[in-house]
């Protein structure tokens, strides 16, 4: 058995997997805000009743929404959970369960998911990608994630959208303190404020989809908008680690028109065409980052 926790800002997620990817049990609870130790207390009496549900004994994977310093252990500044910043989330798991413990990037997670039993099973390079309320990527390579020297491999959010236009540059503030990132494009808030630059209380980027759907000409100019910058930002993922199969997750990827307007477009973008790099749904939607985290202990 392997049990995955998928460690959110608003809730903890739990999933043991057998050996084959079969699930045998899965709840959640409200992740606790303010406090870490309760975070690590919440993580806790998740694996205990997960152990005693299945009756087994599990290696743990956590998925989070951070990255892990390679030389102290600690949790990194670049948290969204600032709770754990600073913090040994895998040796406060592994000191308070006695299980051997393992983090990852939860969209390093994601991308592990689908390569693994997933729409990118048997694929040898695999982008994952997370559009939602904001943008993540994870790498794996022949089964395994690539998080990088700094544990940031994928994080293409946070790269300048590729040849934007004029009225596209210097772009909108981000978060991470520059300008015109890609996620500030290709986010859920990102497509709202595309379709009405300067309403506070705008059309989520799901009712956007929905208005386009139904033949709104703003709403079909912003999506075809959206498609255009998705392409040239994954062409520009394309040209430098040429993946086999880029894996699409987040509330955005539901947008099923993506699949085929982008592929086509990409072809404009890419250094060499035709392209041969598919672009998938992901199989297992919003599950797949508990997934991932679960397969962070690989078959031996």
């Amino acid at each position: 058995m392997r049990i995955g926790v998928d460690l959110g800002g608003t809730k903890t997620e739990i999933i043991v997997l057998s050996d084959a990817g079969e699930e045998c049990f899965r709840t959640r609870k409200t992740t606790p805000r303010g406090n870490y130790s309760d975070i690590v207390d919440n993580i806790v009496e998740l694996v205990s009743e997960a152990e005693k549900e299945t009756n087994s004994q599990s290696s743990i994977g956590i998925g989070i929404p951070g990255s892990v310093s390679k030389h102290t252990g600690l949790i990194k500044g670049n948290a969204n959970t600032t709770e754990l910043i600073g913090h040994d989330l895998k040796g406060d798991v592994e000191r308070m369960t006695g299980r051997p413990t393992r983090l990852a990037n939860d969209a390093n997670c994601f991308a592990l998911s689908e390569a693994t039993d997933g729409a990118a099973a048997g694929a040898s390079v695999v982008f994952g990608i997370i559009l939602g309320t904001g943008v993540g990527g994870g790498i794996v390579v022949n089964g395994e994630i690539i998080p990088g020297l700094n544990s940031i491999a994928g994080e293409w959010g946070h790269t300048p959208l590729p040849w934007a236009n004029q009225n596209e540059r210097p772009g909108p503030d981000c978060y991470c303190g520059q300008k015109g990132c890609i996620e500030t494009f290709l986010s859920g808030p990102g497509l709202s404020k595309s379709h009405d630059p300067v309403g506070a209380k705008g059309p989520t980027a799901k009712e956007i989809a929905a208005m386009a759907a139904l033949g709104d000409a703003a709403a079909i100019r912003t999506i075809t908008t959206y498609e255009r910058r998705l392409a040239k930002a994954l062409a520009g993922i394309i040209n430098v680690l040429d993946p086999d199969i880029i894996v699409c997750g987040g509330g955005l990827s539901n947008m099923d028109n993506l699949y085929t307007r982008v592929p086509e477009l990409l072809q404009a973008y890419s250094f060499s065409g035709p392209l041969e790099t598919k672009l998938v749904k992901a199989k297992y939607g919003d599950s797949s980052g508990v997934r991932g985290a679960a397969w962070l202990w690989p078959l031996d």
